[in-house]
């Protein structure tokens, strides 16, 4: 059901190179995104961090096409994504659930494969299987206002896993949730993840250690306008226990690292 962009394609799945973006509000021109060059293996796992309002939410607008560049190029699959154009082999999971109320907890899960015209019977088979994946047996036939904020997010993912996007685009997902759902959603996602050998995440978050603990890489961003300031390989052996790692030297390690980079771009200075 993915997409076939990648095939034969030794590349980047996604590549941006000199990405730039300018837009106005309330008449005053804006530099979202300045220089943004990313390139982004099949099967790899990104995230994404820096300071509220440098263009993270934006450059993913960019690389799905709801946006478009004021400058450079957005590749995917080692071809130019058209300008203008919506990229259906590549899924979005945003903070907000968006799950359509009217529509069941296993009907929601099929919504992206009945678009793309799959079979009943194999929609279904695959919802099931997701479904109890990620806990939520029973819920099948439950609404949206019947279930909890990290359950919704839950069927969310689920929902853009069951179609095999090549390239998940997740602008944070586990935001609005208590630490505990976090830590439960986080160990889920990465389990989806590593059950799905080439499906590839560029994940955006304000939470440092969220970021390393899913990661193969951690992208800084700096203030806008957003350029990348620096890129931190994530040594950490897969597959991983969101809980147990949290505790691991090695984890610390990275962090520290990340932070001292990332720290002047968030911390406030006083004027």
């Amino acid at each position: 059901m993915a997409g076939a962009a990648s095939a034969g394609h030794s590349g980047p799945i996604l590549q941006l190179e000199g990405v730039r973006h300018v837009f106005y509000a309330r008449g005053e021109r804006v530099v979202a995104l300045e220089d943004f060059s990313l390139a982004v293996r099949q099967g790899e796992f990104v995230s994404i961090v820096g300071p509220s309002g440098c263009g993270k939410t934006t450059l993913l607008n960019l690389i799905v096409g709801l946006q478009t560049a004021t400058g450079g190029a957005v590749e995917y699959g080692g071809r130019t994504w058209p300008a203008g154009r919506i990229n259906t082999s590549i899924g979005y999971v945003t903070q907000d659930d968006n799950l359509l109320p009217w529509r069941t907890v296993q009907k929601n899960a099929e919504f992206g494969m009945e678009v793309r015209k799959v079979p009943e019977r194999e929609r279904s088979a695959i919802a099931d299987r997701l479904i109890r994946e990620v806990g939520l047996e029973g819920f099948e036939r439950h609404f949206r206002h019947e279930l909890s904020g990290g359950m919704r997010q839950r069927v969310n993912i689920i929902r853009t896993l069951a179609y095999a996007p090549d390239v998940i685009l997740m602008d944070e997902p586990f935001g609005p949730l208590d630490a505990q759902t976090r830590l439960q959603l986080q160990g889920q996602l990465l389990q989806l993840w590593q059950s799905r050998p080439g499906t590839t995440i560029l994940f955006i978050t304000h939470d440092l250690a969220e970021a390393i603990a899913l990661a193969d890489r951690v992208v800084v961003m700096t203030k806008r306008p957003g350029r990348i300031k620096a890129t931190f390989d994530v040594p950490l052996p897969r597959p991983r226990d969101i809980y147990q790692l949290q505790t691991a030297p090695e984890f610390h390690a990275v962090y520290e690292r990340v932070w001292r980079v990332l720290e002047d771009e968030v911390r406030e200075r006083p004027s």
